[in-house]
């Protein structure tokens, strides 16, 4: 709670409730389902998702999410609540993943098609972040989030290969940008202080250098198998 304070003061950040955070989301998914109360309704989860057809719960589970300036990813995953610090039992989380991987436990049979679903759902959903601090936290939070809905679903812990699998997946989706630029936060390299000559002072001589350009961010497609430019999606839907 120091921790979080000091960064209010210093970066003006602010921690968003977790009722804020599922007010959101439950508007979003509002959206999505056109009905009200899906997950949850007046705090409580909800008994099961209805869907219309049996391949809309794929699509749900599909469709990309973005946690935009994500801070520690309150809205992405709600393993506790920012505020207070307090565990959440994974049944009554709120967060866009959890909605997701809800979602593929009540429509899944066998944990290989849990694990599949479970990895599609990773690979939709997305935030970037500023502070790298923060950004670390976001990462840790979802890779911990995975481990812990398998604990509840299957009964085991995660073994090596999934966690790299994971790893590569969160990297690239929770990944650190200056959300006015596209770019890299102190990418671009400091000039070192050196001592101006009599011909550069009037402007005589000199060669105009080539700027430092700080390098866009970089995300990935996992359905089209290829990395693309940020900022190259403006203005696009899905």
């Amino acid at each position: 709670m120091e921790q979080q304070s000091e960064r209010t003061k210093a970066h003006a950040e602010v921690f968003t409730p977790l009722w804020v955070c599922n007010m959101m989301n439950n508007h979003i998914d509002e959206v999505w389902f056109d009905r009200r109360d899906v997950f949850n309704k007046n705090g409580e989860p909800t008994e099961h998702i209805e869907f219309q057809k049996d391949t809309d719960w794929k699509k749900y589970v599909d469709s990309r999410r973005l946690e935009i300036t994500c801070g520690e990813a309150p809205y992405l995953v709600s393993r506790y609540n920012v505020e207070s610090g307090e565990y959440i039992p994974v049944y009554r989380r709120i967060g866009i993943l959890d909605r997701k991987l809800r979602v593929v436990q009540e429509n899944v049979q066998t944990e290989s098609e849990w694990y599949k679903w479970v990895i599609r759902a990773f690979q939709a959903t997305y935030g970037y972040e500023f502070q790298g601090d923060n950004l670390l936290i976001a990462r840790v939070n979802l890779l911990m989030t995975y481990d812990e809905y398998l604990q509840e679903y299957w009964n085991r812990k995660p073994t090596m290969n999934e966690l790299k699998k994971l790893i590569n997946i969160i990297t690239w989706n929770i990944w650190q940008m200056d959300g006015l630029t596209g770019t890299i936060p102190y990418s671009k390299a400091e000039e070192q202080y050196r001592q101006m000559t009599l011909f550069e002072v009037y402007g005589m001589g000199t060669e105009k250098k080539s700027e430092n350009k700080q390098p866009l961010c970089r995300i990935y497609d996992w359905r089209g198998d290829k990395s693309l430019e940020f900022l190259s999606l403006q203005g696009k839907e899905e």
